[in-house]
Formats: C-alpha cells, structure tokens, sequence
C-alpha cells in the first residue's frame, strides 16, 4: 500500500527536469512559432518558449502534452522530440536538463492563452525570432532544422494547413518551412504525380483576386504509397 507521502509526491515537480516546446504555426503566408513572456525569474519579462518541469509521476511524453494542452486547450497534436539539452550552464539557478518537442498546429483553429506562468503568449516569424532565455534559440533551431528533415520525409506539413487549402497556400508553406523558392510549374507537376489532393469541387470565398481552387490532403492514398515505399520530397 502507498503511503500519504508517496501519493502527495504525484503532484510534485522534479526541478532539474523540464521540456520545452517549438510550436510551429503557419498564418498570413508565414511560418512562425508560439512565444511566451515570462512573469518569473529568472529573466523576468524575456522571451522564451513554453515549457515547464515534469510531475514526479508524469511521463516524459505527456509533460509536452500537458503543456500544450495548458496553452492552446489541444490534444492530439502532432508532435516529434527534437533532442536532450543539458549543458552544465544552460539555467542560471541550478543543474536542469531540458528535453525538447516541436508541435504542429493551426494558427487559426484555436485561441491561445498565455497560462499562468506567462505574461503574454504570441505568434512570432522564424525569421524575426528574438533573442530568448537561457539555451531556447538553440532549441528552436534544432527544432526548425528537424521540422525541414521530416517535412521531406512526410507530408506534414498538412498539419499547420486549414482543412481545405489552395496549392499556391501550400507551395508557401513549403517554401517558408525550406527557405526556399520552388518553381511553380515544377512544383506542381510534383504534386500532381503523387496523388495526394482531393480536389473539393469548391473555391475561395470573399477574396480580391481570382478564386483559386480548394483542395484537401488525402490520408488513404498517402498510406498506401507508404506501404510501397515513398518520399514526400518538393
């Protein structure tokens, strides 16, 4: 049988180990990731990204989970562990090592809310990323140099689309992911060969431009190229 103190020790954190998490979003034609102002020392008022330290009875898989679920009221997101940190110096108070994820959401599905160990909570650009406490710009480039090994491998990049989406959206998306430029005739030659769209017989609505076509991501046809062997490579 648990003792009392055994069962009151669930609810308590290990202070020497944390996760921290790269949430990417995409929205406006860019790719930008989930920052948090802190309201704690240290570096009070600094940038960072969310995180926090991991329940004594907690596995290190649903301490992500958690928190993301603290920030956007997520679940089930898509989410890959990018790495270990543990620099002897990485935290000025103590010996803490971090493990960290990189999560995949839509910008604009959900309303995000800076938890309480926050002042605020905000979208930034990759490419206007502030310097950030402690070892998170680190973090965030090992996780963005992930997130371009994976998105050649699989089509993930489906995750931080809406549900039906233009090819032009998702020739953006790719080219602010790789920081690249793709052709847009060769782009879509590609695309086209795999199969991949479902063409919803539907268009954009309320737009100044021309109304572009929508299209969905087909999950049936992508796993059974999986079974024979594929590369999701633009």
């Amino acid at each position: 049988m648990l003792s009392n103190k055994w069962i009151n020790m669930t609810d308590t954190l290990i202070d020497n180990l944390s996760i921290d998490c790269v949430i990417f979003g995409f929205d406006n034609e860019e790719l930008k990731i989930l920052c948090i102002k802190r309201n704690t020392e240290p570096d009070l008022g600094m940038m960072a990204l969310p995180g926090g330290f991991v329940y004594l009875q907690e596995d290190l898989d649903k301490a992500p989970a958690r928190r993301l679920k603290d920030l956007t009221g997520l679940t089930n997101v898509y989410m890959k562990e990018v790495g270990t940190f543990g620099n002897v110096n990485r935290y000025p108070l103590r010996r803490v090592i971090t493990i960290a994820y990189y999560a995949l959401i839509k910008i604009s599905d959900y309303v995000i809310h800076a938890g309480e160990d926050a002042q605020e909570a905000t979208w930034i650009p990759v490419k206007q990323v502030p310097k950030m406490v402690f070892d998170h710009n680190t973090i965030f480039t090992a996780a963005l140099l992930k997130l371009r090994e994976r998105v050649r491998m699989e089509p993930i990049g489906f995750n931080l689309l809406p549900e039906k989406f233009t090819i032009t959206e998702l020739q953006t998306l790719y080219e602010q992911i790789l920081d690249t430029k793709f052709d847009k005739r060769n782009f879509r030659k590609k695309l086209a060969k795999m199969n991949l769209l479902i063409d919803t017989n539907e268009k954009q609505q309320n737009v100044s431009h021309r109304a572009a076509k929508l299209y969905s991501f087909d999950t049936k046809v992508y796993e059974s190229l999986i079974k024979k062997g594929f590369v999701f490579d633009l």
